[in-house]
Order: C-alpha cells, then sequence, then structure tokens
C-alpha cells in the first residue's frame, strides 16, 4: 500500500487524535467582492511578482482584476507552516501532505466549496480527492503543485549522475578522491527522518519497512541510526532553499536532498549541477493551497483558487519551480512555457512511484498504536541534528 493510499484511510475521528479538535466545515456559500488584501504563506518560488526574474509573474495581473492586493510570507518547512497557520492573521498556505493533515485536524483551515471554484474540473483526477486534503469526502484545499525531492550534485565531482543516496546517508570517499565529510547537506525537518527509512527499505528490506512514514520502533530506531551517521557528514541542515543556492555556490557543499527550484536557479546562473532520482526512489510533496477558518479576505482567497489553476499560471510556475502542475492541460496547451516534454522531465508519468509527505501517525496498517507518532519525529529530530 502507498503512503497515498494509506493517508487517504484516514478519517476524521483518526485525525482528531492527532490534536484532539475536529475539522472545520465550510463558511463561503457565494463568492462576492474581493475585499482588498490576500495574504499568502508559501513555500519560496511559489508566489512571484517578477521580482526574482521578471519573466515570472503571477500576481501582478491576478491584482489588477480583484483589486486584492497580495502579501507573501515565506515559510522554510511544513512546521513553520503549522506555526504560522495556529498563530493566524493569513488567509492561505501552500502546505505540503506533512502539515495539510494536522491543519485539518487542528481546526486551523476550512472546509472549501469546490462548487465556487470554476476551474476546479480541470486538476488532475489523481489530485482531485487526494487523501492530504480530502477528509470524509469533504475538501480542505485546492491542489497547487506536486513534485520530487531530488538528490541534486556538482557535476565537476560527480561525472555521471550518483545512482544511490549513500553520497548522503553514509561516510565514502567521493569519485573526485575526497570524503564526503563536511561537504554535503540534509533537510532541516522531522519528515527527513522519511528519506531515511526510505533509504533502509531499499537496502535492508529485512526490517521489513512498507511505507516510509509508518515505522514501528525498530524500523524507526534503524532510521534515526542512519540519520546520525548522516549527522557526522552534513555541513548543514538546510531549510532556506537559497541559502542552500549559496552553500552550492560557495561553501563547497557538492550532494544534498533538495527541491526543483534550487537546481533550476543554480543552472540559471550557469552553476555545474544537475539532479537525479537515484535507485532507492524520492520522497516528495503534493502541496494544497488551504483557506484559514478564520480568514479576514476570503472572498479574495476564493479569486485566488481559481487563478492559481489558470493554465498559463501553472504551466510558469512549473517550468519555474521543476514541479508538476495540478491541470495537466497546463503541459500541453501552450498558453505557458511549459512543454508535455517539460512535465514528463519533471516527473509527470511517476506520480505513484512518489512517496508523498504526509503526517505520520500512532495507528497505522502496521496496527492500532504500533507506529511512531509525529511528535516523536518532531523531539527524535532535533536530537540527532543537535548531535545526541
Amino acid at each position: 500500500m502507498t503512503a497515498r493510499q494509506i493517508t487517504k484511510q484516514l478519517s476524521t475521528a483518526a485525525l482528531a487524535l492527532l490534536t484532539g479538535l475536529s475539522p472545520a466545515l465550510a463558511q463561503m456559500t457565494e463568492v462576492g467582492p474581493g475585499e482588498g488584501e490576500l495574504s499568502i504563506v508559501a513555500w519560496a518560488g511559489y508566489v512571484e511578482r517578477g521580482e526574482t526574474d521578471k519573466a515570472f509573474d503571477w500576481v501582478t495581473k491576478f491584482e489588477a482584476d480583484t483589486g486584492c492586493k497580495v502579501s507573501v510570507k515565506t515559510a522554510n518547512t511544513s512546521d513553520e507552516m503549522v506555526a504560522l497557520m495556529n498563530e493566524g492573521g493569513f488567509d492561505l498556505v501552500t502546505a505540503s501532505g506533512d502539515a495539510s493533515l494536522r491543519l485539518i485536524a487542528g481546526g486551523r483551515v476550512q472546509e472549501i466549496n469546490k462548487d465556487l471554484i470554476p476551474s476546479w474540473s480541470t486538476i488532475d483526477p489523481r489530485l482531485q480527492d487526494a487523501g492530504w486534503h480530502t477528509v470524509d469526502g469533504k475538501h480542505y484545499g485546492v491542489p497547487y503543485m506536486w513534485g520530487p525531492n531530488v538528490l541534486m550534485y556538482n557535476t565537476e565531482v560527480f561525472k555521471e549522475p550518483p545512482t544511490s543516496w549513500n553520497v548522503v546517508f553514509e561516510k565514502m570517499d567521493l569519485p573526485d578522491g575526497k570524503s564526503n565529510e563536511g561537504r554535503v547537506q540534509a533537510y532541516d525537518g522531522p519528515i527527513h527522518i522519511a528519506d531515511a527509512a526510505q533509504y533502509l527499505m531499499f537496502h535492508k528490506p529485512e526490517l521489513g519497512i512498507k511505507s516510509p512514514y509508518e515505522l514501528n520502533e525498530d524500523q524507526y530506531k534503524a532510521a534515526l541510526d542512519l540519520l546520525r551517521v548522516q549527522r557526522t557528514l552534513a555541513s548543514r541542515y538546510w531549510h532556506d532553499a537559497f541559502i542552500q543556492i549559496d552553500d552550492f555556490k560557495n561553501e563547497g557543499v557538492v550532494a544534498s536532498g533538495s527541491w526543483p527550484f534550487q537546481v533550476n536557479l543554480l543552472k540559471a546562473d550557469g552553476q555545474p549541477v544537475a539532479s537525479t532520482i537515484p535507485q532507492e526512489g524520492a520522497t516528495g510533496w503534493a502541496d494544497t493551497t488551504m483557506l484559514h477558518v478564520d480568514s479576514k479576505h476570503p472572498n479574495c482567497a476564493y479569486k485566488w483558487f481559481d487563478h492559481q489553476l489558470s493554465s498559463n499560471l501553472q504551466s510558469d510556475l512549473s517550468v519555474w519551480f521543476g514541479a508538476n502542475p495540478s491541470v495537466p492541460a497546463a503541459c500541453t496547451d501552450g498558453r505557458g512555457m511549459q512543454t508535455a516534454e517539460g512535465c514528463t522531465a519533471n516527473g509527470l508519468d511517476d506520480f505513484d512511484k512518489i512517496r508523498f509527505w504526509t503526517t505520520p501517525v500512532s495507528n497505522c496498517s502496521q496496527g492500532e498504536g504500533a507506529c511512531v507518532p509525529y511528535y516523536r519525529w518532531v523531539s527524535d529530530y532535533i536530537g540527532v541534528i543537535g548531535g545526541r
């Protein structure tokens, strides 16, 4: 069973166990005039107005058409997104699967009325009812982008693409004859435990790991032990995409888990980098735009929901971030920069091969209370990166 299928099985009751709260129901029955403002918590590169590159701007026209002035708060991790939405004061968040279920269970986001989103039918059917934003048939967000967590590497060190994630998990000499100690990075987030678990799924099948998000005590211990090895190698645990870009340019970092966003910007800057998905496969993210339960600008938010599904935005964002659009037509209709070949290169056909981020819970397919829940992932990962 894939992580996607497991996630979809979670009920409202199971989700409520995460926080003791229940999901919030839809509040919108019609879309009226915009309130003049819209605040979005987003991943870096997700809401562009041409400031980084003039060719990529999907905010300016939206503001002109709707009168909704957009402000963006960049978040670097899913935990940061959850914290910001818990604090309040924002309208929308582009949440990954390891945050979206927590936001739903915590009552921080409201059920959306998809009948008020004219472009809903254009969404990839594989995403419309996905378990990371759909609970008991109710939708709590609008799909935005999805893609894999890739292995980014320096092409001057690796003349051929690395075939395994071992270059960032195991101590070794790299193809240039130098050790990987201090030359690799890892992601600064508890969900990175899943990357270690996925590596072990391939290399230690005797552990019996079926999903990197469903780990019993023995499987979980093995993942933490692997991460403690990685701790001796990593020069930095990255969470800021732009700092990682600088590290690859100036600090001698030659390999790390990353996002296509960093890869694309470094390539555009003429840096010797490329990316690959090694033999063990990849975790990934499927991001959903979700509406805060106490949003002060819900009309502007619903206007953004439909805007984000426009083919040209989906197409251009797909090129900009190196991700896959939630609207498949964006790959082929010629309204934006993306092409069918580009979407194939971004992994459009690999959807079922990616183990998408999701929130670990104790009641899993291994049995009631059999798996290590997310709150322990948080505390134990802090211990790992702190050297304990």
